[in-house]
């Protein structure tokens, strides 16, 4: 199973040298691949609840988040191997045009490095700043995978939608990763996993949202959608996006321990559960600690994957 880490792009460890020296170790120590992620604002009176919280609020880290794209750019300049990934860029707040080039040139100039992962969003917040209507996200992210692809693939692209509309042109560059640059899906509603397998993605980029038993329904269901639309189930990979909670096991309470919510625990706990994720068949797994202390500092993120890592090689 691959390993990556998520870059210090959020609150205060956000920095140039932080993210600099967290990719340099990354790559020295083999782990496989570094991503970042994509928030447009943090409003004071959110329209939608955050999913991640118990109260709805968004953590006090989202309030300064660097652009994930460009920050990938200074990364790859700055590395020579390591894999980089958005996990997630909300497409639908992009022009899928210039989105398309922006991943290409990425592509071009990291060498073939680049994995897209996209997803649709959640926050009526960011449809809002981004003028685009919070309805049909799903048949407009049908038509926004579509341009991508025709982008990345085609001599000539032409595309005649409901939402979006190219005339035959040429656009270039092209990715140099063949036939296109590698295209995850995030999400968990049904409708993800008919559009990975319909639209022909890579896979999906998905989370914990409860017991790992969840994990393996994913992959039910899109090994089902893949045979009822008569495709090879094993062209579709998952990736799995974790936050590991770190807690020393003598101050949990017997019952806390009990009900241990999966990638929380001791390293041993954790790394328990990196074992079962990599047995129900998962082909990559991120270790996020954007929201813990140990994102505060460079060396505790490399320590700690490390020390992860260790259950899933």
């Amino acid at each position: 199973m691959k390993i990556g880490i998520v870059a210090p792009q959020f609150g205060q460890p956000a920095s140039r040298e932080n993210i600099v020296q967290t990719a340099k170790d990354a790559e020295q120590e083999d782990i496989d691949s570094l991503w970042v992620a994509e928030r447009l604002l943090w409003p004071l009176n959110p329209q939608t609840p955050y999913p991640g919280s118990s109260d709805g609020s968004l953590p006090v880290e989202s309030q300064n988040v660097l652009d994930p794209l460009e920050t990938l750019t200074y990364i790859a300049a700055n590395t020579n191997k390591i894999i980089l990934g958005t996990s997630v860029i909300d497409m639908l707040f992009h022009n899928p045009v210039i989105l398309a080039k922006r991943f290409a040139t990425l592509d071009a100039l990291s060498e073939g490095r680049i994995v897209a992962g996209l997803g649709i969003g959640w926050s009526r917040d960011e449809y809002q700043v981004s003028n685009v209507p919070f309805s049909n996200r799903g048949k407009r992210a049908d038509e926004f995978i579509q341009v991508l692809k025709k982008i990345w693939t085609d001599d000539v692209v032409e595309f005649k939608g409901e939402y979006y509309n190219i005339p035959a042109s040429i656009i270039g560059p092209k990715p140099i990763q063949k036939p296109h640059i590698p295209l995850y899906l995030g999400g968990f509603s049904p409708h993800t996993f008919t559009r990975i397998i319909k639209y022909d993605t890579n896979g999906w980029l998905g989370g914990i949202g409860g017991p790992l038993e969840h994990l393996e329904n994913a992959m039910k269901m899109i090994k089902e959608n893949a045979n009822r639309a008569n495709k090879d189930p094993k062209n579709f990979q998952l990736i799995l996006l974790t936050f590991p909670k770190i807690v020393d096991s003598n101050s949990q309470t017997t019952n806390e321990k009990d009900k241990r919510f999966p990638l929380t625990g001791s390293i041993d706990e954790i790394g328990k559960d990196v074992k079962r994720i990599k047995e129900i068949g998962i082909n990559h797994i991120i270790f996020g600690f954007n929201f813990s202390p140990i994102g505060a500092h460079t060396d505790n993120i490399i320590d700690t994957t490390k020390d992860l890592s260790k259950f899933a090689r």
